[in-house]
């Protein structure tokens, strides 16, 4: 039997405290494809898994995103949880033990590095009038090639260069005033007149009401930008990397 994996937790925030050695199903889950969700215990932990057949199964497709997304998102209310990347699939009962007996150790610091924390996740879309892109204009390459070309290439490396740092300056404004126990930072331009800074931000769950309060102070603080708050959600950005690639054949 193939397993579609959801993502791993701890097995008693699935069992009230109480240990079971056989897979188990959650009653009121639905999963991939509308599929019954069931718990499948590893020791003290327990991979939170669908049953899937590879054969007739058919292709992964868009809205199964947002249903694995769900299921990862209800076992979050109840425990910590380390999701796996979306498509995980262990070809066999076999495969699944395997994959939790060799990254235990990794798991288990894991969970309890992230037990009792929360991600958030803030979007700051910056405008062009009066910030980065009137500190650091465009550059358009020329249709040419030669030595014209290679000094307009080297110009543009110099402003994408300029244009991080102070996104970078702004993301540490940012820092001060959400202080998370974590950050995960990437930005990207969106057009001409702006660039999107995506920030993920660790906390404590007991600090979700307080981070959303500071979200109306950094709205007047941040001038010329738009902010955009979202969570809580599971930790998918704080998780080790060589957890984020613990799969079967997916």
């Amino acid at each position: 039997m193939a397993w579609y994996a959801y993502c791993l937790t701890e097995q008693q925030s699935l069992t009230n405290g109480t240990r079971t050695r056989r897979p188990f199903l959650l009653d009121g889950i639905q999963g991939v494809n509308g599929a019954p969700v069931f718990s499948y215990p590893s020791g003290e932990f327990a991979v939170v898994v669908s049953e899937y057949d590879r054969n007739g199964g058919g292709r992964m497709e868009e809205k199964n995103v947002l249903e694995h997304a769900r299921v990862v998102t209800v076992c979050f209310r109840n425990g910590t949880v380390l999701p796996f990347r979306f498509g995980t699939i262990f070809d066999s009962d076999d495969a699944l033990r395997q994959a939790v007996r060799a990254n235990r150790r990794a798991f288990g610091q894991s969970v309890a590095r992230l037990r009792g924390k929360a991600e958030m996740h803030l979007k700051v879309l910056v405008r062009g009038d009066g910030t980065l892109r009137s500190m650091v204009p465009d550059i358009t390459l020329p249709d040419t090639v030669g030595g014209e070309y290679l000094s307009k290439l080297r110009e543009k490396a110099s402003k994408d260069r300029e244009r991080q740092t102070k996104a970078r300056a702004l993301s540490v404004q940012v820092h001060k005033l959400f202080n998370p126990l974590e950050e995960e930072i990437s930005c990207k331009r969106v057009d001409a007149n702006g660039m999107l800074i995506d920030i993920a931000h660790l906390i404590d769950s007991k600090h979700v009401e307080k981070y959303q309060n500071r979200y109306s102070s950094a709205a007047k603080q941040l001038k010329n930008c738009e902010l955009l708050i979202s969570g809580p959600w599971p930790p998918y950005h704080f998780l080790p990397g060589k957890l984020r690639t613990v799969a079967g054949n997916s």
